[in-house]
C-alpha cells in the first residue's frame, strides 16, 4: 500500500483537476430520461383525452384516479385496482399526507396523535432513507433505530418495540432498499403481516419505491406481496403500501399512488375529497397509453437497466480493486444504490471527496437526526455521473478511505 505522503499527493493532483461531479442523490442520467422522451408525443391538441369509462381527462373529478392507471400501477405494486388511489407525481407527499391527517385526525377513528398525552414514536430501519426520516422528524416524532440485517429489519426488535402503544409506525424500503439494496425475505414479510402492535393505529409505511428496478434479467430479487399476507393473518388495515414512476417515466412528472385495504381506502379518499378534486389524469392518460401495460413497463425497465448495470458494476469493480481489505459494501441486484462501510471515518470521507470536487449525501443522513453512531455509512448513488465521470469519482472515494485510514 502506498504511503501517507504518497496519497496526500494523488489527493492534490485530483484537487487541482477543478472536478464537479455529483452523486449525492439517486438522479436518473440523461440517457435514462431520454427514453420517457417519446411519451411527449403520446398526447396533442388532436387526442381524444377520454379515458375507458368515458370521463373527460380534461375536466374535474375521478378522485381515486382513471381505471387503467389504477389498473397499470396496480398491476406494478401487484394490487388490484380497488385497493390504489393514484394521486400527483410523489409518493413522499403521499405519505407526508398519511402522518399530517393522521396527527390531526387519526386513524379509522383513533385519537389524533397531536392530542396524545405523550410523544408519538416511529420505528426507523437504519441505515434508511433520509426523506422519511425527515417527515417524522418534521412531525416532531420519536424515531427508534432498528438495525437492518440481510434479510430486512430486526424482527424481534420490531416485535419488542411494537408492544408500546405509543409506537405508531415504521418506515420500510423492502425491495432493493434504500441505501443498502437488501430485499426483504419472505420471512421477514409473514412477521410484519403477523405483527401485533399494542397501537391499533399502527401502519406499515411500505415505500415499494423499487419494485420494477432490477440489474438483471435473470437475477431478480422477488418480494412477497404484504397486503395478501396481512389480509391472510387477518389483519388486512396494517399496511400503507407506496409506488410511484419516478424512476420509471420522468422524476417530478411522473404518477404516485397509495394502496391499502378497502377500510383504509375509503377513509383516505374521505379526507383527500377535503384537499383536492382530483389529480392530473392527462399525465395519468399520458402515461397508460404511452406504456400500455405491465410488459411495457417491463421493457421500459429493461433499457434502464442497460444503462445503469455497467455502473454499478464499475463501482463494485473499482471498490474491489481499491479498498478490499479496508472497507465493506453491498452488491445490490437493482436499485439505485450501493452502501459503503468505513467505520469511524465516513463523515472525514465525505468531507474530503468534497474538497476534490466529488458531492456524496452527507454523513449520517442513513439514520434518524443524521446520527451514524458508527460514523460508518457512505451511499454511492451512480446513476447520474457519466462511465467516464463515474470511475473518477470512485477512484477519488477511495483514495480519500485510503487516506484517512492511514493517518
Amino acid at each position: 500500500m502506498a504511503s501517507l505522503e504518497e496519497l496526500l499527493k494523488q489527493f492534490q493532483q485530483y484537487q487541482s483537476k477543478g472536478l464537479s461531479i455529483n452523486m449525492a442523490r439517486g438522479q436518473p442520467c440523461k440517457e435514462q430520461l431520454d427514453l420517457s422522451m417519446p411519451m411527449m408525443d403520446v398526447l396533442n391538441s388532436k387526442a381524444d383525452l377520454t379515458c375507458e369509462d368515458g370521463i373527460d381527462c380534461r375536466n374535474y373529478g375521478v378522485l381515486g384516479g382513471i381505471p387503467e392507471c389504477k389498473r397499470l400501477l396496480g398491476d406494478i405494486i401487484e394490487v388490484s385496482p380497488e385497493n390504489i388511489i393514484i394521486h400527483g407525481n410523489s409518493s413522499l407527499s403521499i405519505m407526508f399526507d398519511c402522518v399530517s391527517r393522521s396527527m390531526t385526525h387519526g386513524v379509522l377513528g383513533s385519537t389524533p396523535w397531536m392530542k396524545l398525552d405523550k410523544p408519538v414514536k416511529w420505528i426507523c430501519p437504519v441505515p434508511g432513507y433520509d426523506r422519511h426520516f425527515s417527515i417524522t422528524e418534521y412531525f416532531g416524532i420519536q424515531m427508534i433505530n432498528v438495525p437492518m440485517g440481510k434479510e430486512g429489519p430486526d424482527m424481534d426488535m420490531v416485535e419488542e418495540l411494537v408492544k408500546d402503544e405509543y409506537v405508531k409506525g415504521i418506515w420500510c424500503v423492502p425491495k432493493y432498499s434504500n441505501p443498502d439494496g437488501t430485499t426483504y425475505s419472505e420471512a421477514v414479510v409473514k412477521r410484519f403481516a403477523r405483527l401485533k402492535p399494542a397501537a391499533k393505529d399502527f401502519r406499515i409505511y411500505w415505500d415499494n419505491a423499487y419494485s420494477v428496478h432490477h440489474l438483471y434479467e435473470d437475477d431478480q430479487d422477488f418480494l412477497l406481496e404484504i397486503l395478501d399476507e396481512c389480509k391472510k393473518a387477518g389483519n388486512p388495515d396494517l399496511v400503507y403500501k407506496f409506488t410511484s414512476t419516478s424512476k420509471i417515466s420522468f422524476p417530478g412528472s411522473g404518477i404516485a399512488a397509495v394502496a391499502a385495504s378497502e377500510r383504509n381506502i375509503q377513509e383516505l379518499k374521505q379526507r383527500m375529497s377535503v384537499q383536492t378534486i382530483g389529480f392530473d389524469k392527462v399525465n395519468q392518460l399520458r402515461h397508460v397509453r404511452f406504456f400500455k401495460n405491465l410488459q411495457g413497463v417491463k421493457s421500459q425497465m429493461r433499457k434502464h437497466a442497460d444503462i445503469l448495470r455497467p455502473k454499478f458494476e464499475l463501482v463494485e469493480r473499482i471498490l474491489k480493486e481499491e479498498v478490499s481489505e479496508n472497507a465493506s459494501w453491498n452488491n445490490p441486484k437493482g436499485g439505485y444504490f450501493i452502501t459503503l462501510r468505513v467505520p469511524g471515518c465516513a463523515s472525514k470521507v465525505i468531507k474530503r471527496c468534497r474538497e476534490c470536487g466529488v458531492i456524496l449525501t452527507e454523513a449520517g443522513c442513513a439514520f434518524p437526526y443524521h446520527n451514524d453512531p458508527e460514523d460508518s455509512v457512505i451511499r454511492i448513488a451512480p446513476s447520474c455521473p457519466s462511465l467516464e465521470e463515474l470511475e473518477i469519482a470512485m477512484r477519488i472515494l477511495c483514495l480519500c478511505v485510503k487516506i484517512e485510514q492511514a493517518k
